[in-house]
């Protein structure tokens, strides 16, 4: 299994020149060629990890032996306010935070909460994010995009991933699968947006049940 920081994440480049989603893909496919040469791999993701993983999928076909997507959509949004939003929220964090304590004031209980505090970078100042606002509002522009043509071309089995109280209505969940019916749906009995933290245990089991 490999994990990867998405450029302007993490230890990854903080402010690529190229935000595309197809610079994006190219990513992946690095990493791919790099650890796994000549082999089918899965490639999972959530939120925005999902929609990379999705592209490189349809731009990668021969290399992508199936995708797993948790809360994540290829609709986009017509409401440029929603990314802006997103950009204002983190530009207004009242950074460097002197303690993780402070932190978790601020930024309060949400499961995502402690994987944001554990990847606070420690430096002279205090706690530092290891990304930048206007970075994840430029590439959240580029996701927002629809990409409906690609999703009903996509020629990989595909497992669809959505948490009981995530981010998406019923209606779009649906118009997934509606749309490519060939895409295995699960609903998960819990968990937020970041299921992966909070319904850990559900969405473990229902990935490695797909796995096997």
């Amino acid at each position: 299994m490999l994990l990867v920081d998405q450029r302007g994440h993490g230890r990854s480049t903080r402010r690529p020149d190229d935000l595309s989603r197809a610079a994006f893909v190219g990513d992946v496919v690095v990493v791919m060629d790099a650890f796994a040469p000549g082999e089918g791999c899965v490639l999972v993701g959530q939120s925005m990890g999902a929609h990379t993983a999705f592209l490189a999928s349809v731009m990668q076909p021969d290399r992508v032996r199936s995708l797993v997507m948790l809360e994540g959509h290829v609709a986009g949004s017509d409401d440029p306010e929603e990314a802006a939003a997103i950009g204002r929220w983190f530009a207004s964090w009242p950074t460097p935070f002197p303690e993780d304590a402070a932190a978790r004031s601020f930024l309060g209980e949400d499961a995502i909460v402690d994987a944001w505090i554990a990847d606070l970078e420690v430096t002279e100042q205090g706690l530092m994010p290891r990304f930048d606002a206007d970075i994840v509002q430029r590439t959240l522009e580029a996701v927002h995009e629809s990409r409906w043509p690609e999703w009903e071309g996509l020629k990989v089995p595909t497992l669809a991933k959505f948490a009981s109280q995530g981010m998406f209505s019923a209606s779009a969940k649906d118009e997934l699968v509606r749309r490519r019916p060939s895409t295995v749906r699960v609903d998960l009995s819990g968990g937020s947006h970041d299921a992966h933290l909070d319904a850990f245990d559900e969405w473990i089991d229902v990935l490695t049940r797909w796995l096997n």
